[in-house]
């Protein structure tokens, strides 16, 4: 171990003696690192490198049984249970696993670094960018398969465990248009003839707006600003009234998605949480710099979503109610939204 892992590796054992309970996450921003640096100052100690074959580990993953999937950004925290099932790699683009339970979106050409992680009771794999960001997580619960864990260890163990790992910076997002230089009546036209959701990123792209650009360019009655607070609301009404909904949070490595009914819901300080025996929600309310009803013509009839972003217009979450393609939005969200705009 390198002189400079050392140095970081008594810093973090410092700050644990200060404060026992603080995650790795919150200890890397505080010690101006990552958190995949802090990591690496375990290796040996609990953390095993993995060489990157993540398709190959993510393959294996359904050998674990019922797992939970992690994914967050610095906003907002999304813990999903279940098995990894009906996993898709044929696309170069985004890769899927689609299942009742574990429902994600991959970007593998973001990740770059995987590691096994035993701390006391619990094992991860976790998964990283470039930058040393985490991208997504997967714990053993109390019914995964451990000697499953053993093995997925063993087999895509590195074989140097004291590699220099190299973390870069990501490229600064490249700054906004002006509006007066982006084609808005095409950009409106384009909104307007959507015929799948899916088809609103290459829209933006088409016409090179960012989202919340896209969002104050809409065409009349499409987009919505609504006051930050309402957020909270979408989850205390959904759980309310047992209504099913969809629930994304992601980074630029992945998208996690929960579908279903939220019914636990409680404060925590800034946090507003679903605390579900599958699903668990934590969204620090105090990050959201904007939050817009947004509205997008399908095949299947109109769908409305709540989308929620951070003041460098990133996504924190967005809502959906529960659909599927060829069956139209529910009633009931559309009228949980419309009470929103109120």
């Amino acid at each position: 171990m390198n002189t400079l892992v050392n140095d970081l590796k008594e810093k973090w054992a410092a700050l644990k003696v200060e404060n026992p309970h603080l995650r790795i996450r919150n200890a890397a921003v505080q010690l101006g690192v990552s958190e995949a640096e802090l990591l690496v100052t375990n290796i040996g100690d609990g953390v095993t490198v993995l060489k990157p074959e993540f398709q190959n580990i993510l393959t294996e993953v359904e050998q674990l049984g019922k797992v939970m999937a992690l994914t967050r950004n610095d906003e907002c925290v999304h813990e999903r249970k279940g098995t990894y099932l009906n996993g898709d790699f044929s696309s170069p683009h985004a890769q899927l696993f689609v299942g009742e339970d574990i429902d994600l979106r991959i970007f593998l050409n973001s990740w770059k670094f995987a590691f096994a992680v035993v701390e006391g009771d619990k094992k991860s794999l976790q998964f990283f960018g470039k930058d040393g960001l985490a991208l997504h997580k997967i714990y053993l619960t109390k019914d995964s398969h451990a000697e499953a864990f053993e093995a997925i260890v063993e087999k895509f163990k590195a074989e140097g465990q004291n590699q220099a790992f190299g973390f870069e910076a990501i490229a600064p997002k490249p700054a906004e248009k002006p509006d007066a230089e982006i084609d808005t009546e095409g950009f409106k036209k384009a909104w307007t003839e959507l015929k799948d959701t899916h088809d609103f990123f290459m829209m933006t792209r088409k016409f090179g707006v960012s989202r919340t650009q896209a969002l104050r360019l809409a065409p009349e009655g499409f987009a919505k600003k609504i006051d930050n607070a309402k957020v909270v609301n979408i989850l205390e009404d959904a759980s309310e009234k047992s209504l099913p909904i969809m629930v994304f949070v992601g980074n630029r490595g992945i998208i996690q998605i929960h579908t279903g009914e939220v019914k636990k819901t409680l404060w925590h300080q800034q946090w507003f949480n679903v605390m579900d025996p599958d699903f668990n929600l934590h969204l620090d309310v105090t990050k959201i710099a904007e939050a817009w009803i947004v509205k997008k013509p399908t095949e299947d009839g109109e769908v409305t979503a709540v989308e929620v972003f951070n003041k460098e217009g990133d996504f924190i979450v967005q809502f959906f109610g529960k659909r599927k393609p060829g069956i139209p939005e529910l009633q009931e969200w559309k009228d949980l939204v419309a009470e929103l705009e109120k």
